[in-house]
């Protein structure tokens, strides 16, 4: 079956105020939070803080590792941070692709622009979800520059996690939903659906099991899926 709806399994609550972005390590879960600004990294069992640190992006809403480092969507400040992973200080600023104004707030007077959300990395380059373009970005890394797009379904693309068959999975926090699509032309595979009121904004895979963080309530979880 191609469409299925997951059961939400919540497991702690984010140390920071509002949790928007995760990525899984094998030594534990890293979370970038939208208002304090810190990283964590915290136990998968229940929580506990193994790290923090404070960064200096801005309104943070993606989180991933690669090239020994994080790499942060500093959303409001339209760059991608990439920080030293043991002080959480910026080593190198890039410009978020293609930022502008989400389109339920074109119609507003002075509507904010703002760029990247979601981050993963895998060879060299960061795909990056931009809710302003409802496209997935697929930047080289050394020199910055784009290499693909496609478009995502729905209105609010956010996180992204990677499928064991690299496939790309991106949640839609709007629609409530978590797709599966092709990481080359956007094709979807699979579609998950999470009921509300829990919404999917930070996203990433852990054993196999993909994770959310839920910004509105601070929840921490997984989304469990029957085969």
């Amino acid at each position: 079956m191609a469409f299925k709806i997951a059961k939400v399994d919540k497991r702690f609550l984010s140390p920071g105020p509002q949790p928007n972005g995760l990525q899984a390590a094998a030594d534990g879960l890293w979370i970038i939070d939208q208002v304090d600004l810190k990283v964590y990294k915290v136990n998968y069992e229940n929580g506990e803080v193994l790290f923090e640190a404070q960064t200096d992006t801005e309104h943070s809403s993606g989180i991933t590792i690669g090239d020994g480092a994080l790499w942060v969507s500093s959303t409001f400040e339209l760059e991608i941070a990439k920080i030293d992973m043991e002080t959480g200080k910026s080593i190198a600023r890039y410009n978020s692709p293609e930022s502008g104004v989400v389109s339920w707030a074109e119609d507003q007077v002075n509507g904010r622009v703002t760029g990247a959300h979601g981050l993963e990395w895998r060879d060299g380059r960061i795909y990056i979800a931009v809710p302003p373009s409802q496209k997935v970005h697929v930047m080289n890394v050394d020199p910055w520059a784009e290499i693909n797009q496609f478009p995502t379904p729905g209105l609010r693309n956010h996180g992204l996690a990677w499928a064991d068959d690299g496939r790309l999975w991106v949640a839609d926090t709007s629609a409530g939903t978590v797709s599966l699509l092709d990481r080359e032309d956007g094709r979807i595979w699979e579609v998950i659906r999470v009921e509300a009121p829990d919404e999917v904004h930070g996203l990433t895979i852990h054993e196999g099991v993909l994770w959310y963080c839920d910004a509105n309530t601070r929840d921490i979880g997984r989304l469990v899926v029957e085969e």
